[in-house]
């Protein structure tokens, strides 16, 4: 993969085209800095971490041959990625383009999560949660996150730590989706979730939704007022827009929807949200395809908490993937990736916008492929810098990071 080194500004064409079809134009681009990660050949799914301490993870896939699997991760010390270490090695295990590991870690907690088939069927998965409480120097027996015990879809998981025992935990669960439970195997896709105390004991589950989109990504992030959680919702009318649930003192809000989308559609688009959060200030970022001709990447933003978001600001070129991902670079800032489809295959496209509804010109992270090998492109601020990872698929997959410093895009925006 090559890292193209330009902003394309966004310029939309007034006549003779498809409304809302944008084009690219080459300007100035910070420079951005491609790091070597650890990883072997044959690895991907990626996933970044930044700890409330300002500690950077990056976690992957590794295979080991065709039935084993590593989930490792290196820690960013200086100006480079640590020798990787080895979190689990299994067999059996569900490794798939948009459902992939996780780790968090708070002082001197750690946790994580991967995917382990439960039975015979495509999508039976269980999902395995570790501890650790020396900073990954040894882990804790694993343990199953959920406490169902049904051979169903768990997974699309996220974690937050709360504290240095205390671990959010939210997912999609299937358990209502098999033929005998309360569904019938009609659907009954759920969204639930648990707090995880020390040595792994959980709280009773809290299902939050039940009924949502079978397989798109979840979110979390903390404000000031407590956890919100977006997700995919799926009405009885097969709508599915992106819906926000906000922690309040007495137990979960409602699920509202951040934009009515209309979104009708009868299968899933594996196609999940973005949160991110300053205060009480919370953006969200997502792709829709309400109007089939004019696909779009979105985002809202809320100055209270979650409970009310303005009109969504559209970030994308005319030919989103989605793909999204999101992080606030300061109070008044959140900076935007996504997937663009082009003649080539695909780029990762990136926006500033601020909750005022300034947006500087897109730029262009890196070339990948439009097929769902290529994964879900991720970032992270930490510091001074944000930090990207992706998938790169040539003869092999092999995961790819970079960084960019936060002041060339905040400088471009004020």
């Amino acid at each position: 993969m090559k890292l193209l080194y330009f902003f394309g500004a966004i310029i939309l064409i007034m006549g003779g085209c498809q409304t809302g079809m944008l084009q690219e134009q080459e300007v100035a681009v910070p420079q951005q800095v491609e790091l070597q990660v650890p990883a072997g050949t044959q690895s991907g799914e990626p996933n970044l971490f930044v700890s409330p301490e300002g500690t950077l993870y990056v976690s992957w896939i590794e295979a080991v041959n065709d039935s084993i699997d590593k989930l490792r991760y290196a820690v960013w010390r200086g100006d480079q990625w640590s020798a990787p270490k080895t979190i689990v090695e299994g067999k059996n295990w569900f490794v798939n383009w948009a459902d992939f590991p996780s780790l968090v870690a708070m002082d001197s907690l750690m946790a994580a999560h991967w995917l382990v088939k439960s039975d015979t069927g495509t999508y039976d998965y269980n999902i395995q949660v570790a501890l650790s409480y020396d900073r990954g120097n040894t882990w804790q027996p694993s343990f199953v996150l959920h406490q169902d015990g049904i051979a169903a879809e768990h997974g699309f998981v996220t974690m937050l730590p709360l504290a240095s025992d205390k671990i959010f935990a939210v997912w999609l669960d299937g358990r209502n989706s098999k033929a005998g439970q309360p569904e019938q195997g009609e659907g009954g896709m759920q969204l639930q979730a648990t707090f995880i105390g020390d040595q792994g004991n959980r709280q009773k589950e809290i299902t939050l939704d039940d009924r949502v989109c079978e397989c798109c990504q979840t979110d979390a992030a903390l404000t000031d007022e407590g956890l919100v959680v977006v997700y995919r919702n799926r009405t009885e009318e097969e709508v599915r827009d992106i819906y926000i649930i906000k922690e309040q003192a007495n137990g979960w809000s409602d699920p509202r929807p951040v934009h009515h989308d209309g979104w009708k559609i009868t299968g899933c688009p594996v196609n999940g949200p973005a949160v991110a959060a300053s205060g009480n200030r919370v953006a969200v970022a997502w792709f829709s395809a309400a109007s089939e001709k004019e696909p779009k990447v979105q985002v809202a933003f809320s100055d209270d908490g979650g409970v009310h978001f303005a009109e969504p600001i559209r970030v994308d070129h005319g030919s989103p993937l989605g793909r999204v991902d999101i992080t606030m670079l300061d109070h008044e800032s959140a900076l935007v990736s996504w997937m663009e489809a082009n003649q080539e295959g695909a780029v990762i496209q990136m926006v500033l916008v601020t909750a005022e509804g300034k947006k500087e010109p897109a730029g262009v992270l890196a070339s990948t492929m439009a097929s769902r090998a290529s994964g879900f492109p991720v970032m992270e601020k930490a510091n001074d810098h944000v930090y990207f990872a992706w998938t790169h698929i040539d003869s092999i997959a092999a995961v790819r990071t970079a960084y960019m410093p936060v002041n060339a895009f905040i400088n471009k925006i004020k």
